[in-house]
């Protein structure tokens, strides 16, 4: 194969790589900022059967969009190993499967976000006793996420590195995404040591930052020439 052409189905692959990441990003805004919060009220297992039951419709919808944020987070994954192998093949090995991993992650709050719509409206008579299991599937799916920031973080050093290491993307781009996934570990670690930090959340702003420039460089650019 050519050089030009080579080229030409790497930006290709790269622009595919972007669209996947383009649909889990904007999955995950409308689950999360549009969706979630209508449904799944944190500290409020009552309330949230109540969501479940009388807004069962708006209930699955964010189910989808979880099923949406599975799909496409796992073909990201796939697509930046495709679009790396070739000259990073441990790094891509690595980003690859870290990636999928956090779709795996997200798949076990997909899950019990099913087993809550199912409970909700299923014959148990006691409502209680729904309240309880409500309860326990709303924990889950907020320690999926919680605990999952550390695969979250994970996958962002080998796309960081390989964006450094090969200057087909700015070399900014990846110290960006590095630093993001950092603030992803970090963030996860003190939630789960029970500290209270108020700009806890401020440490994953450099992930938002790196992943949204690289959607965007990948959609647009695609990827550089290997003798840029």
């Amino acid at each position: 194969m050519s050089v030009n052409k080579k080229q030409k189905q790497l930006i290709k692959t790269a622009r595919t790589t972007g669209v996947w990441y383009l649909m889990m990003a904007i999955s995950g805004i409308l689950g999360f900022m549009v969706f979630h919060s209508q449904i799944f009220v944190s500290g409020n297992p009552e309330q949230t059967l109540t969501n479940l039951i009388e807004l069962e419709s708006t209930a699955r919808i964010r189910l989808l969009l979880e099923f949406a944020i599975v799909i496409s987070q796992a073909l990201t994954a796939v697509w930046f190993f495709k679009l790396f192998k070739d000259n990073y093949e441990w790094e891509a090995w690595t980003l690859g499967i870290w990636g999928m991993v956090n779709a795996l992650v997200i798949m076990i709050s997909a899950i019990s976000m099913a087993s809550a719509i199912g409970i909700a409206n299923s014959d148990i008579s006691a409502m209680k006793d729904k309240v309880v299991l409500i309860q326990v599937f709303q924990n889950i799916i907020s320690n999926a996420w919680g605990i999952g920031g550390l695969f979250f973080g994970l996958w962002l050093f080998p796309m960081g590195y390989i964006v450094i290491k090969s200057k087909r993307m700015p070399v900014w781009l990846g110290r960006v995404i590095i630093l993001g996934g950092i603030g992803y570990l970090i963030t996860t670690v003190i939630r789960y040591t029970g500290i209270d930090i108020s700009f806890n959340r401020f440490l994953i702003l450099p992930a938002t930052i790196g992943e949204f420039w690289m959607i965007g460089y990948l959609l647009i650019f695609g990827i550089r020439p290997s003798n840029e």
